[in-house]
């Protein structure tokens, strides 16, 4: 397996496989790596001639220098989790210094409003990071199709939304959520949790699995007011937000309208952990 800690020595690499016919996949992670990363992987490999890993906690899009103080770093156990796939992928995993140069700080991106919504609202600066070292990712990589999950939906629609602003030469390519047993959404986060935490937190699916089935039953208004409901009974969970939204502009929606597709979105805290989740409701 080929591991790269510059982008100097990724680009060269690059350049020496590149040919008309080649197809580079590209899975941008932060390490930490659970199934839904694998899962992620495994689509790019039967898609492309390479795939390429990259594991880089992004200073930039943590808003909260706790949350990245304490974000899980496991380059070891992650290169052993990729052996297991397959051994010739390649695995970028550069140092801070080597991609921002010493200037530790963000550009600042215009979603056409799509960063204002949702986490945009309780993270702020995290999208205009998100933006900056996916784009410079992908200036290094190149690559022809770049694989993203589900479970961050919002991100996922702004990566869309920069790729289309700025013509950049990539296919984004949607993946569904992997979960645990217990439906709760894979993250690297979820390591944090105790035992007890994590069957807890499978409120979490249960609840958006409810107000899919009601979402043509119900008023999007009951159904807000059910689920801030079920969370006063889970005192140790504190929801951050509940949204239901047009999936293609993230805006907050009151009625159903036919023809357009709904989305619900829910942030949680359980003991200072941040869990998110998703689910497509028509």
């Amino acid at each position: 397996m080929l591991i790269f800690d510059t982008q100097e020595a990724i680009r060269a690499y690059i350049k020496s496989i590149t040919t008309d016919k080649t197809s580079i996949g590209f899975v941008p992670t932060m390490g930490a790596l659970h199934l839904g990363h694998l899962s992620l992987i495994k689509e790019s490999l039967q898609q492309n001639s390479f795939t390429i890993v990259s594991i880089f906690v992004n200073p930039t899009q943590f808003n909260n220098p706790e949350d990245l103080a304490k974000y899980p770093r496991t380059l070891e156990s992650d290169i052993v989790k990729i052996k297991t796939i397959n051994t010739e992928i390649v695995v970028f995993a550069p140092s801070v210094a080597n991609i921002y140069e010493n200037q530790i700080h963000s550009e600042r991106f215009d979603f056409d409003g799509l960063e204002n919504q949702m986490e945009g609202k309780f993270r702020p600066g995290h999208f205009d990071g998100v933006g900056t070292i996916v784009r410079r990712l992908f200036e290094i990589i190149m690559p022809t199709r770049a694989y993203f999950g589900e479970k961050d939906f919002q991100q996922l629609q702004i990566i869309r939304k920069m790729v289309q602003k700025n013509n950049l030469p990539v296919q984004i390519i949607q993946c569904p959520i992997y979960r645990e047993s217990n439906g709760l959404a894979m993250s690297s986060r979820n390591e944090r949790l105790s035992p007890n935490e994590r069957e807890e937190a499978a409120v979490i699916f249960q609840t958006l699995k409810k107000v899919k089935a009601d979402f043509n039953q119900k008023t999007q208004a009951e159904i807000t007011t059910w689920v801030h409901h079920v969370f006063e009974k889970h005192p140790s969970i504190n929801l951050e937000y509940f949204q239901i939204a047009d999936e293609a502009t993230l805006l907050p929606s009151e009625n159903e309208q036919n023809n357009y597709k709904y989305r619900a979105f829910i942030a949680v805290f359980i003991n200072n952990i941040r869990l998110i989740d998703t689910i497509s409701l028509n």
